[in-house]
Parts: C-alpha cells; sequence; structure tokens
C-alpha cells in the first residue's frame, strides 16, 4: 500500500510505503485480511502527509488507484465481512472453471452467439462467442463464494449482501457505510460488468446464480464520492476519485487521445491502447475495459497482460543471481548473448494445468549468472514483441506515443530491446508510480485543484526516452529459439 501527497506542479511532496502480506490458508487460495488493509491503509495516508509537513485540512482531496479483481462480500446491516478479500491470483474456482468449460452450456452460448455477430455484425457479441472461463475472473470466484459461504447465500437473499472490490470497501470503510459504489473503471475490470452495455450483467449472473443485488451502483471515476467521516482523520477529507490501478497508470501517463500507448511493467506487464469512443471486442489475448468516464466523456482501452515480470526478477534477486536489481542491465549487457539460454516465464501456478512451470533451457557448462539474468530479461522484451504485434494486428487505430511504467521500467536492457523489438519510441516518465498520480489527476480535476487535461500535459517529466538502435532483424536468431523453447515448454 503505498501513498504519495502531490503539490500543484504534481511533485511528491510526501510518501509512505507499507507491504500487504498475501495469506495461504489452502493450495491455491491467496487472500488478504481486510482489517490488516483498513490499518495498513489509513497508516500510509496519515505517515504521508506527516512528511510532507502538512496537515490533514490542508489536503484538497484524496483519489484512490486500486488493484484490480480482488474483492470481499459483507453484510449490509452489520458491515461484517463473510471472508476475507480474495485475491486475484486465487485459484479456488479451478474445479467450477474446468467444469464449465467442458460444459454442454457453454458450446450452446458460443453457437448462439457466434450466430447473432455474424448477423448483426456487432462487436458486442462477438466476446460471448468464445467465453471461457478462467481462475482469474471474479466471476467464477464469486459463484463460488454463494455455493460454499452459507452466510453470503442467506444474507443476499434476504438484499443484505454487498459486494465490493478494493476501491468499494475502502469508501464504505471510509464513509462509515454510507457510500457504497465503485466507478467504471473498477466495474469493467471485474468481468461482470458489460462495457457495451454499462450494466451488470444479468445473463452472467443468472448463469452463474449470482444474485443482482449485491453490486454497488457505478459512478464516474472523477467524482466527488463524499467525505471521510471526521473521525478517522481527525477532519472530513473529501474523495474526489476512485480508479482501477491500470487505467489510473494510463491517466497518469497522460494518454488521453485515441492510439495513445501505456505500457506497465511492475509484478505482470500492461499493455493498454486508448481506443476513445471505440470499443473493441477481440478474440484471444485482447480484452476491452472502460479507461475512465468523467461526465459525458466515456474512453475506452484495449488491454493485452504478460505475467511474471517482476515476479521473475524478484525471483532471480532471490536465489542470488544477482544483489542489486539496478545491476541487472549491466550484467545483460556485459556479454554478447545468452549463448541460447532461454527463460519460460511460469511462476504462476496454473489452475488450468498445474504442470505448467517456469524453467531455462538450453544451460551448459560454460553458463554464468549473467546468461541466466539476460536470458531473464530477454523474455520480458520478447513477449513485449509479441504482444505489440497482436495489437498492431487487432487494433485498427494508428499507435501513437508509447509510455511506459512501472518498476521493471528503470531498466534501461529491456527498455531498449524493447524498442528495437517494436521499432518504436518509448517514453519513460520520471515518476514511475503512474497508478498513483493517475488518482490524483482525476481527484485534482474533479476538486478544481487543476483546472483541464492540457494542464495535466504540462506537468508531465520525461525522464528517457528509448529509440530504436538496432534492426529487430537481428534478435531474429535468438528470439526463434526461444519460440521454440516456449513451443516445447508445455509438453515436459
Amino acid at each position: 500500500v503505498k501513498c504519495h501527497v502531490y503539490d500543484r506542479a504534481a511533485a511528491v511532496r510526501g510518501s509512505s510505503y507499507r507491504k500487504v502480506e498475501s495469506l495461504y490458508p489452502r493450495p491455491g487460495w491467496v487472500e488478504l485480511d481486510p482489517e490488516v488493509l483498513w490499518s495498513q491503509f489509513i497508516g500510509v495516508i496519515k505517515e504521508a502527509v506527516q512528511a510532507a509537513g502538512l496537515h490533514m485540512r490542508q489536503i484538497a482531496g484524496l483519489g484512490i488507484s486500486t488493484q484490480r479483481g480482488t474483492f470481499i462480500t459483507w453484510h449490509k446491516r452489520t458491515g461484517k465481512p463473510f471472508h476475507n478479500f480474495i485475491s486475484w491470483q486465487d485459484l479456488r474456482s479451478s474445479e467450477l472453471v474446468n467444469s464449465w468449460n467442458k460444459s454442454l452450456l457453454l458450446k450452446v452460448i458460443h453457437v448462439i452467439f457466434t450466430v447473432l455477430h455474424f448477423l448483426t455484425g456487432s462487436d458486442r457479441y462477438l466476446a460471448p462467442s468464445f467465453l471461457t472461463f478462467s481462475t482469474h475472473q471474479t466471476s467464477m470466484k464469486l459463484s463460488w463464494v454463494f455455493k460454499n459461504i452459507h452466510e453470503a447465500e442467506e444474507a443476499a437473499k434476504k438484499n443484505n449482501c454487498c459486494f465490493g472490490t478494493v476501491d468499494t470497501w475502502l469508501l464504505y470503510r471510509l464513509t462509515k457505510g454510507s457510500v457504497f459504489a465503485t466507478d467504471y473503471s473498477n466495474a469493467s475490470s471485474t468481468g461482470i460488468f458489460e462495457p457495451f452495455t454499462k450494466c451488470w450483467n444479468p445473463t452472467l449472473c443468472n448463469l452463474l446464480s449470482i444474485p443482482m443485488s449485491i453490486y454497488p451502483p457505478v459512478k464516474d471515476t472523477s467524482f466527488s464520492f463524499g467525505s471521510t467521516d471526521s473521525e478517522i482523520f481527525g477532519v472530513p477529507i473529501p474523495i474526489m476519485a476512485v480508479v482501477a490501478d491500470q487505467q489510473s497508470a494510463m491517466f497518469g501517463e497522460c494518454c488521453f487521445h485515441p492510439g495513445d500507448v501505456k505500457l506497465t511493467m511492475g509484478t505482470g506487464g500492461f499493455w493498454n491502447v486508448n481506443t476513445g469512443e471505440h470499443l473493441f471486442a477481440s478474440r484471444g489475448s485482447l480484452y476491452p475495459l472502460i479507461g475512465w468516464k468523467i461526465g459525458e466523456e466515456v474512453v475506452y482501452l484495449t488491454e493485452g497482460s504478460i505475467s511474471d515480470i517482476g515476479t521473475a526478477i524478484k525471483w532471480a534477486q532471490d536465489i542470488e543471481l544477482f544483489t542489486n536489481v539496478d545491476e541487472t542491465a549491466e550484467m545483460a549487457q556485459s556479454i554478447g548473448d545468452s549463448q541460447g539460454v532461454c527463460f519460460i516465464p511460469d511462476l504462476q501456478i496454473s489452475g488450468d494445468d498445474p504442470c505448467l512451470c517456469a524453467s531455462f533451457v538450453g544451460l551448459k557448462p560454460s553458463t554464468k549468472r549473467s546468461h541466466l539474468v539476460r536470458a531473464i530479461l530477454e523474455s520480458v522484451a520478447f513477449r513485449n514483441k509479441l504482444l505489440y504485434d497482436i495489437i498492431v494486428k487487432k487494433v485498427h487505430i494508428p499507435l501513437r506515443t508509447i509510455r511506459a511504467d512501472g518498476g521493471v521500467s528503470n531498466n534501461s536492457f529491456v527498455m531498449q530491446m524493447t524498442s528495437d523489438l517494436i521499432n518504436k519510441k518509448i517514453e519513460k516518465p520520471a515518476n514511475v508510480d503512474m497508478s498513483s498520480l493517475g488518482a490524483a489527476f482525476l481527484a485534482g480535476l474533479a476538486s478544481g485543484f487543476w483546472t483541464d487535461k492540457k494542464q495535466l500535459k504540462k506537468l508531465r517529466r520525461i525522464e528517457a526516452v528509448f529509440e530504436p538502435q538496432k534492426d529487430s532483424e537481428e534478435y531474429r536468431p535468438a528470439m526463434d529459439v526461444w519460440l521454440q523453447a516456449m513451443k516445447h515448454s508445455p509438453h515436459w
């Protein structure tokens, strides 16, 4: 959990950080303790304001950017949770997912929506025509809750059950239960909210036996959600924005125009393309989201994701392939190539195939630590290239600026190699914590702290620009070897 206090120049005046510990009560289950998260959330706000040398009454507004897909349910009258937060990484719904994906009913749904898409040509029917469930989807874990937690099921029958992603629950706690809401970016990230109709999806909920009464009203992203209860911080603080983390990073990067691209490289990787007022539904690696809604303006995004970027680098540090993450770019650049060593990324346990795992291929007696580190970093750049090519092919909008953020964007080797492979310039901002800045920008617009997006653009600070230096064909032999290794890895 991080909190930054920004001034009018968008400079950080004070910060605080606390590590959130995940709980693993059973194999494959990943949870967060709601009370611990709450105390950490309040703690970092108080510490950041203190570090800035300010008093709470000097804070113009609060913007909240949260991890997507992690959720909780609680009793409407008592506010008591029925369970811990269930993380987006949680695999408890794997049996449910597998049985649905093999079901005859899902095949019938595919046929019906394929016919509807063929007859109407509407993209609204494209996504359901190849719908498959996965353990990452909120819908399947929510279905699991109502099948396995009797108290939640009983409360829902009496309209006493509330569902919320992290933002909704924090809003509820900050206002002592007087505000029950989410925004369009968080709602669309659950997969239960229909971006085309901008409503919670009744068809999906009926299919999975999830009651419609549990969902919060959906508000604008930059919006006055109310104020924090004065007992919490001593004075009421206006809550002026609620936004999902990737969409928030997009806003923080000032990717306001169709064709603007944001690349976040943190624990995982996310490519987001601003598609303006057009919603693109695509088969496979890309999915549509609502970026933000401000008044009449609704901005849509297309997103593609990559797992195990920061995770793999952190693992390499834990097994002492290097001491400091800042060394990795230098280690990779100190050798001409990885000597044929390839890193196959899959450190997340898969509920669909528990045999999938991360591995190194091509190890030799001459392999050194620098070859292993280079192989890990190359795998990031190669996957960036694959996803970028899919975006170019599927998103029929000319791509403009590419802006990178997240901890791994500090790695000059990954950034330069990605720029070379996609043959595009990539900008890196001075402040790589863009989801926090995006929440601040959205809150600042709603509160009048900043006037418009034009002013926000002037506040951007670019630290580095990576321009293509090598022809992408120079990487072709190494990438071909890596693709071969990727192809064979599932069959070990």
